[in-house]
């Protein structure tokens, strides 16, 4: 079981930055890949960004590439989403997400944080 629980949300304007954070609970969390996930009001979740175990292997979707960068600490337990450039089309609720196997972390998790809500205003 993985409790995760996501921080860093806000209101920030269009170019500016955020940086979100995702803590996990448990002592297998370098164990899982790692994703972030976003869902804008009356849009389906879609991928943000995936990280393997050992941070080999990171993926983004189109739209924020080059702006958006994930990363983890395993020693701290912690993935992070550095988001630069923001636009209002990143508005949207964040999720961070666990998956045991990173191909599954492309499209859905295992386990979910509860959510931070990013509003960028133009």
């Amino acid at each position: 079981q993985v409790q995760l629980v996501e921080s860093g949300g806000g209101l920030v304007q269009a170019g500016g930055s955020l940086r979100l954070s995702c803590v996990a609970s448990g002592r297998t969390f370098s164990s899982y890949a790692m994703g972030w996930f976003r869902q804008a009001p009356g849009k389906e979740r879609e991928s943000v960004a995936a990280i393997s175990w050992n941070s080999a292997t990171r993926e983004y979707a189109d739209s924020v590439k080059g702006r958006f960068t994930i990363s983890r600490d395993n020693a701290k337990n912690t993935v992070y989403l550095q988001m630069n450039s923001l636009k209002p089309s990143d508005t949207a609720v964040y999720y961070c997400a666990a998956a045991l196997r990173y191909a599954r972390m492309r499209t859905t998790g295992d386990y979910w944080g509860q959510g931070t809500q990013v509003t960028v205003s133009s």
